[in-house]
């Protein structure tokens, strides 16, 4: 059994996907060619997005979105402390100050009050001036922007989506990378839409902030003349076989993926309920599942769950063993374990499962029954 069959995945689309690259090679045209425009106008039509500016992996598309307004020094960026370290690493990379806030004890999501409280303590201190969140779609479920956006406005907030694992998701009818001021996801090839290798895109809603996120792709250089450098910026560009490769995975993803996965998870659910905590989905909701992830219960010695798993042949993984005031790069800010007791609880009980749209019932059975079985030892 495979945690993402991607293996699976290309045998569904062989046919599109090596087509696609053949067209790609004839050209010859490998960088930004004809496939990264039309993909990029898929993407934006397919979340309802203005533009979409594809470039080299999720962590760039973050840091292009904070170049796009020009944060930087004396900005905070808050971001979920329960989350990939790219989330966080973002804002230094621009020379913000990072604030991790604490997330939702049931969809893992950054937590709308413990950010009114954390945006609140960097105003009265006074230190830097509140500039953004980023905003998790953790494991395929978007963040509640419902509930975020009115303390973003009230305080004077950009939002950022980082729709990294969330692709495919949606919240009252709108699709993940529609909501904030701008969103990103990601193509890493475990993602829910995932390429052969990196890429990433950023989505915003104006002509002018999509030109100004090219120039900062390219190395900040004018439209006019390529050799004119306008601005500083990166080198972050999609090349043009992963687009061939994103286009039928896109359709895939939309024509029966989703479903699957969503059937996949609730197969999961009903096999394992009562025996360890399950994900949440809350109503109006509906989750791309990047992961599905369950916490044990308390007590469970979970590198021994891991070990039985394997020998039953189920691979599993953390996600994620630590929080972002954790990691040794933070370790000089000094922030407080007592102001995260729910990553606290997620990074020490939580344990992802195999989840890919080409599970069989029989993967998902032996995997929940497995886990039954180690979950009973441990009692």
């Amino acid at each position: 059994m495979q945690f993402h069959d991607l293996g699976a995945q290309y045998q569904a689309l062989k046919a599109d996907i090596d087509r696609g690259i053949a067209e790609v090679i004839a050209k010859g045209h490998f960088i930004l060619g004809q496939e990264v425009a039309r993909l990029e106008e898929a993407l934006a039509a397919d979340v309802g997005r203005a533009h979409c500016v594809s470039c080299a992996n999720g962590t760039d598309a973050l840091v292009l979105a904070l170049m796009l307004w020009g944060i930087g020094a004396g900005d905070a960026v808050f971001v979920p402390d329960f989350t990939y370290f790219a989330s966080a690493a973002c804002a230094s990379r621009v020379g913000a100050r990072v604030v991790p806030v604490d997330i939702e004890p049931d969809t893992f999501n950054l937590s709308p009050r413990a950010l009114e409280q954390a945006v609140e303590r960097v105003e009265r201190e006074g230190r830097y001036r509140p500039a953004v969140v980023v905003a998790v779609d953790l494991f395929g479920l978007t963040a509640d922007y419902a509930r975020l956006e009115p303390i973003a406005r009230a305080h004077g907030l950009r939002i950022l989506e980082d729709a990294a694992q969330g692709y495919g998701g949606r919240m009252n009818g709108r699709n993940a990378c529609a909501f904030g001021d701008a969103a990103i996801t990601s193509f890493f090839p475990a993602k829910p839409l995932g390429c052969y290798g990196d890429g990433g895109a950023v989505f915003v809603d104006t002509a002018e902030e999509a030109a100004l996120l090219r120039s900062l792709r390219a190395n900040g250089r004018s439209e006019t003349d390529k050799y004119d450098n306008q601005r500083i910026g990166l080198n972050s560009r999609l090349d043009t076989l992963q687009a061939a490769i994103l286009l039928p995975k896109l359709r895939a993803l939309r024509a029966y993926e989703l479903d699957r996965l969503n059937q996949a998870a609730a197969d999961y659910t009903r096999l394992l309920e009562g025996v360890v905590q399950t994900p949440t989905v809350p109503e109006g909701f509906f989750s791309s599942w990047a992961q599905y992830t369950v916490m044990l219960p308390y007590g469970t010695r979970r590198e021994r769950v891991q070990s039985r798993m394997r020998e039953a042949g189920v691979p599993t993984m953390v996600y994620y063993p630590r929080g972002v005031h954790q990691q040794t790069a933070y370790a000089h800010l000094g922030f407080c374990d007592d102001a995260y007791p729910n990553t606290l609880d997620a990074c020490a009980r939580v344990l992802s499962l195999p989840m890919h749209p080409y599970l069989t019932p029989q993967d998902i059975r032996q995997a929940a029954e497995a886990l039954r079985a180690c979950v009973r030892e441990e009692a």
